[in-house]
């Protein structure tokens, strides 16, 4: 399948998945959000995919909701007046999951359901949407020329993209709030020292650094193990107490063990390179294990 706002090209089991409306420097739209979601639920099931790296085609990542359309510029049905009530009882009702819930909300939730690492390769501009829709990714690196601004009081409206669940566990409440409040532009090196990026890197150097830690992620790892961690680190670590941690680490264990655990095992005690079998298509039967309590 070909998308008409994005790049989808897999080589040596990596995804490059590239924002692609460089003329408009990768402005969010609507479409871009549905085949963004899109993309990452099909990569999710795509066993040829064991690792997913998001940059920007041109000079820019992102830079946030294209403002030139006409009507709603976040394509909200402004008829409606919805309730908290309907956000629980009626989310996925095509007039609220088309009129009311959040474009940036919808892809977000879609990385966090992934079951392969995220990298974004932060490339330029990336503010509004172009910097939240990264908070779900794993990890984050910064070309020296990115700019990443969270400017929502600019243009009064709030943080969306499930940022105020990802970033003050990122970066802190207090520096959440700080760059929230102001709105200001980071450089790339503010990034970093406010530890919302892992590195800076020269333009030409940022994307192979991002794919050789793709490389890492992914070579000589159990899809099924990758995919389970990843789940269980963002959803056990919002757990109230350990104990919930410990009855799905246990039940994981317990699986992984009976499969490509055994594998595992015997390639370190025999010194070569594992050879996995499990899919990251056909997880055990407990996974998701949120959806089963």
């Amino acid at each position: 399948m070909s998308y008409a706002t994005l790049d989808y090209r897999v080589e040596d089991h990596i995804l490059t998945l590239t924002l692609n409306r460089p003329e408009q420097l990768n402005a969010f739209t609507v479409e871009m959000a549905d085949e963004l979601e899109h993309a990452f639920r099909r990569a999710s099931e795509d066993d040829a995919v064991r690792a997913i790296v998001v940059t920007g085609a041109g000079r820019a990542f992102c830079a946030g909701m294209d403002l030139s359309v006409g009507g709603n510029v976040f394509g909200l049905d402004e008829s409606q007046r919805p309730s908290v009530a309907d956000m629980h009882e009626r989310l996925t009702d095509p007039a609220i999951q088309r009129g009311v819930r959040d474009t940036g909300g919808r892809v977000t939730l879609a990385i966090y359901d992934c079951k392969k690492p995220v990298i974004g390769a932060i490339n330029g501009p990336a503010v509004g949407i172009g910097a939240t829709m990264t908070l779900a990714m794993d990890i984050r690196m910064a070309s020296e020329k990115a700019r990443i601004g969270f400017v929502f009081g600019k243009i009064g409206v709030v943080p969306e993209a499930c940022s105020s669940w990802f970033l003050p566990r990122i970066v802190g409440i207090q520096q959440a709030l700080e760059w929230v409040y102001s709105g200001d532009i980071l450089t790339a090196e503010q990034a970093l020292a406010g530890r919302l990026v892992r590195s800076v890197h020269a333009p030409d150097e940022l994307l192979p650094a991002a794919l050789e830690l793709a490389r890492k992620f992914s070579e000589n790892k159990s899809p099924v193990a990758v995919a389970f961690a990843r789940q269980m680190l963002y959803r056990n670590s919002a757990q109230a107490h350990p104990i919930e941690a410990h009855r799905i680490d246990s039940l994981a264990m317990f699986y992984t063990s009976l499969g490509d655990g055994k594998e595992g095992v015997s390639s370190f005690l025999e010194k070569r390179a594992p050879d996995y079998q499990g899919k990251a298509s056909a997880m055990p039967e407990i996974y998701p294990w949120w959806q089963n309590v």
